[in-house]
């Protein structure tokens, strides 16, 4: 069942975060759709602009309603992640997203403001979350490339007057994560102090968190041993997930640890099976591991056993 992210986060602020995971063809929502209803847990998916363009919208938009037909006990949001304005509008008119992501982060703030009020008001007209990025997160993922010295975590005074003043429903804060596989140098943790700061400002408000993929060790090691060259990586502690749900942060993206599980299971297949070439039989065993991990996710995010009582605040 699809609802809106704003359902979604009514439910969850406070208590827990809403697993907001991405896909990008068949074998990943049937992953997806199988760990929340495994771990009866609520999820958001996410269309970024290059998964939009790997097949096309309307592939993935197919591949989304009838997983919803398949699985008519999952409740879940579609969302449009780290979109330009075009985009927006696109998806806008679309009426197929429960929400959109405008990512003007990178503009200066007044610029931001500009571009992010004109999307919240084209998207509340057709009843359209909108999610807005303050702050900018390092790393590198697909069209995103922010180098760290031009990384900067979300001021808590502009925090209160970005949301006040495009009227968004929830923001996108720079509180220490970054894109990609290459997060953090050394042991570092999440700006807690900063998320305080943000939430004593905009109580009750609904805060996202960009690049959390944990990525774990065990997978780039097994993914080394099978022929892989990733190096140095290093992702959050998938321990801080709930200490920021409990600060209000409300959905939490994790995208590049499915890659990796993706690459995990495809190397380490085709290494010990040469002479195959059926791609089914590895997309049947990463749609098991995938679903797996999800569930394993939705643990340390507190989203798992909620359905129920989300349902019933939904009055489904």
């Amino acid at each position: 069942m699809i609802v809106t992210t704003a359902q979604l986060f009514k439910h969850a602020y406070g208590k827990y975060a809403v697993g907001a995971y991405n896909i990008n063809n068949a074998e990943q929502a049937m992953g997806l759709f199988r760990g929340c209803i495994q771990s009866q847990a609520p999820f958001i998916i996410q269309i970024s602009k290059g998964a939009r363009k790997y097949t096309d919208k309307k592939m993935l938009e197919a591949i989304i309603r009838a997983a919803d037909e398949i699985f008519p006990d999952a409740i879940f949001a579609v969302h449009l992640d780290h979109g330009d304005e075009e985009t927006c509008y696109d998806c806008i008119k679309s009426g197929f997203y429960s929400s959109v992501m405008i990512d003007a982060s990178h503009d200066p703030f007044e610029k931001n403001v500009a571009i992010t009020k004109r999307v919240v008001d084209a998207a509340h007209a057709k009843g359209i979350s909108v999610e807005a990025e303050l702050g900018m997160l390092g790393g590198v993922e697909e069209d995103i490339k922010v180098e760290e010295g031009n990384a900067c975590l979300t001021d808590p005074a502009e925090a209160e007057a970005f949301v006040k003043q495009t009227g968004c429903d929830c923001l996108a804060a720079a509180i220490g994560t970054s894109h990609g596989a290459f997060k953090f140098k050394g042991k570092q943790s999440l700006h807690f102090d900063v998320l305080q700061k943000i939430k004593a400002r905009l109580p009750g408000f609904p805060l996202v968190m960009h690049g959390s993929s944990s990525v774990p060790q065990e997978e780039v090691a097994r993914i080394n041993a099978a022929g892989g060259q990733i190096k140095n990586s290093m992702g959050v502690d998938i321990n801080e997930y709930l200490p920021a749900a409990k600060l209000g942060v409300t959905k939490i993206n994790i995208d590049t640890d499915g890659r990796l599980v993706w690459t995990r299971v495809h190397r380490e297949f085709f290494r010990d099976k040469p002479a195959e070439f059926d791609f089914r039989p590895p997309g049947k065993i990463f749609i098991d591991e995938y679903a797996k991990f999800i569930a394993s996710r939705n643990d340390k995010l507190g989203s798992t056993g909620q359905i129920p009582d989300l349902r019933k605040s939904l009055g489904k």
